[in-house]
């Protein structure tokens, strides 16, 4: 990936502070939590393990005529996850979870701040780490998979087929023009972005959106995802009673590929558990449907036993709107579950 983006200046590292919780000297070793295990030294990692990122963010769903405040997440979503119980062991005895810090947002660079995450998700798996982002809006996705592109055609000499499962109300295929400020990226844009880079490279565009709701998508969106040939499933085909088809459906759709970036967008829940977010659904999901839904994600690997799950990210938790800390400890437990399978499955 060559680019001339001062990525020093747009990522800086996690405070120190965010880090602190609860401490159990009487339970010794097996009393830790994720703020005792969290590294900020990347030279005292493992060759295999975690890279946690955040992206810092609001001028995409201020593009997409969205309620911002989600800037402010990564950090919030972090001191939810700091007093988790940490459950993973070690080999080395070394922290394999690893804070990578913040990528920001300044103004209007949204393109600048994309390439540095996908520059900062790329050095992540090249050093054989999983990634987890926190965003953020959802324009999060365009830097991630870029990230995930750019590895891969470093280590692959055929198209790779990469998989993205995307939780969310929306399809997030709105149209743009790269060299139009009325139509630019936007949190409403990423997948359509990635569409054509897929397009452009000869590569299979390989998209789920689970969670889809009818009455914020429009016809022009609808059609849009049957011409890219999206498998999506709307929020009402994933009731409880029809969750057995949908695993199945899901899990076809994950054995045709090999690699998996899997993307939450946090108002795919019902406002009732997340109200903290850009747009609060009326409907929505209760997490024990995602969560089962997640279960083939996280289980699935390739011919050579190796996990299909490198790369997942969180967007659009806005902390301006959040009550009680509700959805950052939503967003925690997503992330919790997430690195659990990661370790398992690495």
């Amino acid at each position: 990936m060559t680019d001339k983006v001062n990525h020093h200046h747009l990522h800086q590292p996690t405070a120190e502070n965010i880090w602190q919780g609860r401490t159990d000297a009487e339970d010794g070793a097996s009393g830790k939590r994720f703020h005792h295990m969290v590294s900020l030294t990347a030279s005292e990692q493992d060759a295999s393990g975690i890279t946690l990122l955040g992206f810092c963010c609001d001028q995409g769903v201020k593009r997409n005529k969205g309620r911002t405040g989600a800037f402010d997440a990564p950090d919030l979503i972090r001191r939810a996850l700091a007093n988790s119980a940490w459950h993973q062991q070690t080999d080395s005895g070394k922290a394999s979870f690893y804070d990578a810090g913040n990528v920001f947002c300044h103004g209007k660079n949204l393109e600048e701040s994309q390439q540095t995450l996908a520059k900062q998700v790329q050095i992540a798996l090249k050093q054989e780490h999983k990634v987890i982002v926190l965003g953020g809006g959802h324009e999060i996705a365009w830097g991630s998979f870029r990230g995930l592109a750019a590895h891969l055609q470093e280590t692959n000499s055929s198209s790779p087929k990469i998989g993205i499962v995307n939780f969310d109300a929306h399809f997030d295929l709105r149209s743009y023009a790269q060299d139009s400020a009325q139509y630019s990226g936007s949190s409403g844009t990423p997948f359509r972005q990635i569409a054509d880079f897929c397009k452009d490279l000869g590569w299979a565009f390989n998209y789920a959106c689970l969670g889809v709701c009818r009455a914020s998508n429009t016809q022009a969106l609808f059609s849009c995802a049957d011409s890219l040939k999206v498998f999506y499933r709307e929020d009402n085909q994933l009731a409880s009673h029809l969750m057995e088809k949908r695993i199945s459906e899901l899990t076809r759709f994950i054995a045709q590929v090999d690699y998996l970036y899997l993307t939450i967008d946090l108002d795919v829940f019902s406002a009732g558990i997340a109200p903290g977010v850009s747009a609060p659904a009326a409907r929505g999901l209760s997490y024990e449907t995602v969560e089962r839904l997640l279960q083939p994600i996280f289980e699935a690997s390739n011919n050579k036993g190796k996990a299909k799950l490198l790369l997942a990210d969180l967007a659009e938790y806005n902390p301006a709107f959040d009550i009680d800390q509700q959805t950052a400890r939503l967003a925690a437990r997503l992330v919790w579950d997430i690195s659990h399978a990661m370790f398992k499955h690495s």
